[in-house]
């Protein structure tokens, strides 16, 4: 009788996780995990579209030069022309699970494509303003429908379980089991239990850290979890100074974190000064079509200068029906706040937006832990360098998703070792809560300032100090209570900002996305920044 294979757990249910998961069910059973509602990820945030090379003016070159050039020199070349060469398939892999794209009679295949920062040719296809909605809603509907993925909701993983998470003590003279990833702890929110789910892999997918930084266009789930887990159980990660500000987050006290997709500048809008000045053809030649960095730097620049709380995006020259057709979330959404777009300028300023490091994996989502496999997000590949170029991340996903679900049906484990069992026998239910908020907010606030578009030494070593001391008070605050999601994300928060202020440290030149002012200028030839763990006595993953 064949033995039946363990399920492969998937954490996190955004794009990258479900196409994993649409990929491996017909050969494996599937669980996911979602430590929130499933609807509520990154991917569903995605406004602007995912890159095709459909068109026959467009190429696969043109399309990795661009992604070498929004990179900044750390792009690994051959992992950029892998993607882009699937970039078609994976359009028509959305269209075939039943995605709309937005569609046009006279476009490349029927589809409507849209230009943005750092692309020169229109390749983005999208559902209108809201892409990754359309997107995630047909494949979480698939996934929901498919009898074998099991959907967890309010299930947060704790740890990966590794040899040493093992039950049994091995006999003498028998070999140690394999250095591997067993499994997940994962605590039900609901019901507080912790169980031990061995699994014949498991793919982390939990998205970016968005979440470390005051200001974010990234949803509450964006704390780092696989990064930070992965890290923990001895995985390697890189260039995690990277962090993408999305130039144009709407400013408004009541919605903080509404993106302003950049197809709006891609379509025309310009950014101004409150007198209606353009400031953007001052810092690059191409205007508001610069890639990320350059428009965020730009807008840090002209709000320091002027001493203002944010700049103007200016969309009333397209007019209100083209608006209400190509852009009608955000015509909505301003409208609600009371801010008509065909009629005035929205008031925007840059936020976190995405994380372009990662743990390190190659093109199937392997990691170095065998068993283990980063997608979307949470994995490096070496795809975005120094300043992901716009759309390729949703690409991303559903390119190395599908490959990592090829890798993982070609090697499910049929057994597990017997795992030991989560203990909370020498803890107590927390008294002072209050611990948490308050070192959330610290966190957040000091990352914000110390740790932001533009950095210096003496900044980021303030940061790292002030974060080995909060990381003491949380791992104390995590030995002697009973673990709960606040506290589960400022433990992974706080593992995510040690590296990437560890990371800013290492890097001594300016480059895409970290600018440093006490190092302003950028090396001939430069290299990725890849942080290494050594194992302490405890087994807990510490820099080298």
């Amino acid at each position: 009788m064949t033995a039946k294979p363990l399920p492969l757990v998937i954490i996190g249910s955004g794009l990258a996780g479900l196409t994993v998961a649409l990929e491996v069910a017909d050969h494996l059973p599937v669980i996911v995990l979602a430590k929130r509602s499933l609807s509520e990820s990154a991917t569903a945030w995605a406004q602007g579209g995912i890159v095709g090379v459909i068109d026959e003016d467009d190429d696969i070159e043109a399309h990795v030069a661009d992604t070498l050039d929004a990179g900044a020199g750390l792009v690994v070349e051959p992992v950029a022309r892998h993607i882009a060469e699937h970039s078609a398939q994976a359009i028509h892999w959305l269209i075939e699970q039943g995605v709309s794209f937005t569609p046009d009679p006279t476009g490349p295949e029927g589809l409507h494509l849209v230009k943005e920062g750092g692309h020169s040719h229109r390749r983005i296809a999208h559902a209108a303003d809201a892409t990754g909605k359309a997107i995630h809603d047909v494949l979480l509907e698939k996934a929901r429908a498919h009898p074998n993925i099991e959907l967890r909701e309010r299930w947060m993983a704790v740890d990966l379980i590794t040899r040493r998470h093992l039950a049994a003590q091995r006999e003498a003279g028998q070999p140690k089991p394999a250095q591997a990833c067993y499994g997940v702890y994962a605590i039900n929110l609901d019901t507080r239990s912790v169980e031990a789910i061995p699994a014949s892999s498991v793919v982390l997918a939990t998205g970016g850290a968005g979440k470390v930084y005051r200001y974010t266009s990234n949803p509450e789930t964006a704390t780092g979890d696989g990064i930070a887990m992965a890290w923990r159980a001895g995985c390697r990660v890189a260039n995690m100074e990277f962090i993408q500000f999305h130039p144009t987050c709407l400013y408004h006290p009541q919605d903080r974190s509404f993106l302003i997709t950049e197809a709006l500048r891609g379509e025309g809008a310009t950014l101004e000064l409150p007198d209606g000045t353009r400031f953007m053809p001052l810092h690059d030649p191409r205007a508001e079509l610069a890639p990320r960095d350059i428009v965020a730097r730009a807008i840090d620049f002209e709000m320091k200068r002027h001493g203002l709380d944010y700049v103007h995006l200016n969309a009333t020259r397209l007019g209100e029906a083209f608006l209400k057709e190509h852009f009608p979330t955000i015509y909505a959404r301003c409208l609600s706040l009371g801010i008509n777009i065909a009629e005035q300028p929205i008031p925007v300023v840059p936020a976190a937006h995405y994380t372009c490091g990662g743990v390190v994996t190659d093109l199937q989502g392997h990691t170095d832990l065998n068993g283990l496999y980063a997608v979307g997000e949470t994995g490096y590949t070496g795809l975005h360098g120094a300043n992901r170029l716009a759309s390729n991340s949703l690409l991303e996903c559903v390119v190395i998703g599908r490959n990592a679900a090829k890798a993982i049906s070609q090697s499910a484990r049929l057994q597990c070792p017997a795992l030991r069992a989560w203990d909370e026998s020498l803890v107590d239910d927390p008294d002072e809560a209050v611990v948490i908020s308050h070192n959330w907010d610290e966190l957040r606030l000091l990352m914000w300032n110390y740790v932001g578009i533009v950095r210096t030494n003496r900044r980021l070593e303030r940061a790292l100090h002030r974060i080995e001391l909060l990381k003491d008070e949380v791992q104390d605050y995590y030995a002697n209570f009973r673990i709960s999601r606040d506290l589960l994300e400022l433990r992974n928060l706080l593992a995510c900002a040690e590296l990437i202020v560890r990371s800013a440290l290492m890097r001594k030149e300016s480059r895409g996305l970290h600018y440093s002012a006490d190092y302003p200028e950028s090396w001939a030839v430069s290299y990725p920044t890849i942080l290494t763990p050594i194992k302490t006595r405890a087994g807990n993953s510490q820099p080298l």
